[in-house]
């Protein structure tokens, strides 16, 4: 069994700042400075002394505080401890919203200290193809990251200026969220294959994924929105020095190829919020999602579609790429390999001591080698993944990765000197019907048994009042610990990509204008506010439908699909497609089409988009 000690873990690990509290007994406090705790992210705090599998139950843990928001939160809290704001030392929680907003609250109180606003948000209608795929806006999407020996926060806003899309790259002050340094508008160029130079445009880009801090660089990933103006947006991951955001000589654009046979491009980082993974010696790693549906798009030097990489920390140089080898049907399919993060495990005894694990859509999670992507330890069946792993050592430590796949959770307890997985144990219960999967992370006391919790959120089971639930689950048994409402998210046509956030004996959860604080002690039925409902939806011109529907049968533009009633409609998407506004559908999967219905009854479609594979999640067509 691979195995590594419990200090020489969290050595490798390097996400615990160790701090005392004042005025009272010595006690272990914990900083989450980066999503997932730290840049291998795998999501685990081992220095939870206070919660407990004996302490944690609907009777005894449950709801302390809630804070009210301006807007949806997309990105995962961040928590500095003992730090001194407005005169006071607080344990802190930060917290950025889609309305780029920014804020400071009392860890254990809920008590808003501070407020930033980084600038008007991207209303959804002025999103290429009006994609629906985010909140009313988009402003701060993914997690931002905290230097705690600079006091800084870093974190990109999506910014309409004199009505043109803008991300701005931030180093704000931990005490009173003033930028530090003048705000960077970002800006990149890459050669393509041709010679010729692709500017990076923000208004086709989605900047999604974690933030990523190592070696005193910055690195950010971009994808698109809904997969529209796939002729323009392509993925990108680009860096900037720390101390003076300036860019890097280098940076990576994911999809190089001056032509496309559908002039479709793409191969986007999103990895469904998870954080950018860096090495200890700095090497990005990252994963990619669709290319052209043609399926004939993907290149090792030209597009790295489908596909895990590593790059140097300097962004010159691919380091090493893993593409599964059923990538041509990924991309006929649009089932991104890079739906979900790739997690790297703290080093490991036995010949292979560093190892990665990601999977996504088609739900096959890859165990691979971290030093040579192209080295596939296996593969693991685990249901479809909007998510991303999780990983800690349990009382014996011995080394387990939690993965989540449909409604299940999975332990994998890490075997061998050729490294393979043994499922250990399996929780089916965790509610949610948006997208397959959810994102975890993982508290204990150490490797002392008893202690280890995997916590989850789970995702909206409907569209009202559409509520999210916080789950912990015993890793040893598989069995549940504690479930309850925790938050709401009446975007269903969106991702909820929320990760519960456990520290010094308190979980946080942040989801649409609400952040909850639970704990020990605390009510056992959460009261929350009102659910806010907001249509995102254009106003149809005259004579023009749209529809939900499940995907029959297609060939080429033509598209047979089933409605939520059992009606079958027949779908031109030829338009769509020429004009770019065209998310290549799937068998099976929902679909959203508006355009207009000709004398046959054909819908002539001039936007195709996914829908959620539930129809609980559907507003009502149109």
């Amino acid at each position: 069994m691979a195995r590594l000690g419990f200090g020489a873990t969290a050595a490798a690990v390097g996400f615990a700042t160790f701090l005392c509290v004042a005025g009272g007994a010595a006690r272990a406090q914990t900083n989450v400075t980066t999503y997932h705790y730290d840049n291998n992210r795998t999501g685990w705090n081992s220095s939870e002394t206070t919660l407990t599998q004996s302490n944690v139950s609907d009777t005894s843990f449950g709801l302390l505080q809630t804070v009210s928001l301006d807007d949806q939160v997309d990105a995962q809290p961040l928590i500095v401890n003992n730090e001194t704001i407005n005169g006071g030392q607080h344990n802190v929680v930060y917290v950025a919203t889609e309305n780029n907003s920014v804020y400071a609250i009392d860890a254990q109180s809920g008590q808003v200290l501070l407020q930033t606003n980084l600038g008007s948000p991207v209303p959804w209608y002025d999103l290429p193809g009006d994609c629906n795929n985010n909140g009313p806006e988009v402003g701060i999407n993914s997690t931002p990251v905290i230097d705690t020996s600079a006091g800084t926060l870093y974190v990109i806003s999506f910014v309409l200026q004199n009505n043109v899309p803008a991300f701005f790259l931030h180093s704000l002050s931990l005490t009173t969220l003033a930028d530090t340094v003048t705000p960077v508008q970002i800006s990149a160029s890459g050669v393509m294959s041709n010679g010729k130079t692709y500017a990076f445009t923000a208004g086709v880009s989605r900047q999604r994924a974690g933030l990523l801090l190592s070696n005193g660089t910055l690195y950010a990933g971009f994808a698109s929105f809904c997969d529209s103006s796939a002729n323009l947006s392509r993925g990108w991951v680009l860096g900037w020095q720390e101390s003076t955001l300036t860019p890097l000589a280098s940076n990576k654009l994911n999809d190089a190829r001056p032509k496309s046979p559908d002039d479709f491009f793409l191969s986007s980082v999103w990895m469904s919020g998870y954080g950018l993974a860096a090495n200890s010696a700095g090497s990005v790693y990252f994963v990619t999602g669709n290319s052209d549906y043609s399926g004939t798009s993907y290149s090792k030097a030209r597009n790295i579609a489908e596909s895990a990489a590593e790059m140097s920390g300097d962004l010159s140089t691919q380091l090493g790429l893993f593409t599964p080898g059923d990538h041509r049907q990924l991309d006929n399919d649009d089932s991104d390999f890079g739906s979900g993060g790739i997690m790297l495990l703290p080093p490991q005894s036995g010949k292979f001591p560093d190892i990665a694990a990601a999977a996504g859509k088609n739900g096959i999670l890859y165990l691979l080698d971290a030093d040579n992507l192209r080295k596939e330890f296996g593969s693991y069946q685990i249901s479809g993944c909007w998510c991303g792993p999780s990983y800690y050592q349990d009382s014996s430590g011995d080394g387990r990765i939690v993965t989540s796949g449909g409604n299940s959770l999975m332990v994998w307890e890490l075997e061998g000197n050729y490294p393979s997985l043994t499922r250990k144990s399996q929780y089916n219960g965790i509610a949610g019907a948006q997208d397959p999967g959810f994102l975890t992370s993982v508290s204990s006391n150490g490797t002392t048994a008893g202690t280890a919790i995997v916590w989850a959120v789970g995702r909206p089971t409907d569209n009202d009042p559409a509520y999210v639930d916080l789950y912990a689950v015993n890793p040893d048994t598989g069995t549940e610990l504690f479930s309850e409402t925790a938050g709401a998210w009446p975007n269903t046509g969106g991702n909820s990509n929320i990760v519960p956030v456990v520290d010094n004996g308190l979980v946080y959860v942040a989801s649409d204008q609400m952040l909850t604080i639970f704990g020990l002690g605390g009510s056992g039925k959460a009261k929350l506010p009102k659910v806010r409902h907001v249509d995102m939806r254009m106003a149809l011109p005259a004579g023009e439908h749209e529809i939900y529907a499940f995907v029959r049968s297609m060939k080429g533009s033509a598209i047979t699909a089933q409605k939520r009633g059992g009606e079958i409609v027949r779908i031109d998407a030829s338009q769509a497609k020429n004009n770019s506004r065209f998310a290549e559908p799937a068998l099976g999967h929902g679909l959203i089409a508006r355009g207009r219905f000709d004398k046959s009854g054909q819908l002539l479609a001039d936007t195709i988009l996914h829908a959620k594979d539930h129809a609980a999640m559907w507003p009502a067509d149109r």
